[in-house]
């Protein structure tokens, strides 16, 4: 029964990249070593850019797993609506699911083909029961390490 579910949810949107290379562990993480003698090998800094929600707060650096450099940290992403026909630029409200792996879903990290879910208020896009929409998809097009931010397409 949960199974089927998740699949319905999986299968809900027309995606406008229904396949994308995957992501190895090796291309997003670099191995830090730490240390007196540089023998500990347990970090990992991360190479591609994330999602950091504003009320995040660093552990402190020396029990810190995954390290997420404040320059390759994203806010906000150009959206494209496929309807509208125009772009805008609106506010990142999480990350919903990197196709490459669970583990890049849960640390933020964005590539090509990941399903963002965005603020679209300031659209003014209203339910059939008249409710201003807060929160849409959208699928990243491009590959934000590469051009330094984030495009992606409304999923209606």
């Amino acid at each position: 029964m949960i199974k089927q579910k998740r699949k319905e949810k999986a299968g809900k949107w027309n995606v406008p990249l229904p396949k994308v290379r995957p992501v190895s562990e090796d291309e997003v993480f670099q191995v830090i070593k730490t240390g007196k003698r540089k023998s500990k090998q347990w970090k990992r800094r991360i190479t591609k850019m994330t999602f950091v929600p504003p009320t995040f707060t660093r552990k402190p650096p020396k029990y810190e797993r995954f390290i997420r450099p404040t320059s390759l940290r994203v806010r906000k992403a150009n959206v494209t609506h496929p309807e509208l026909k125009s772009s805008f630029t609106l506010e990142i409200l999480g990350v919903k699911r990197n196709p490459s792996s669970q583990l890049f879903s849960q640390l933020g990290v964005i590539t090509k083909g990941t399903i963002i879910e965005v603020n679209v208020s300031e659209l003014g896009l209203v339910t059939q029961s008249g409710k201003v929409v807060w929160g849409k998809y959208a699928q990243v097009t491009n590959n934000p390490e590469n051009d330094g931010l984030v495009n992606a397409v409304l999923l209606v």
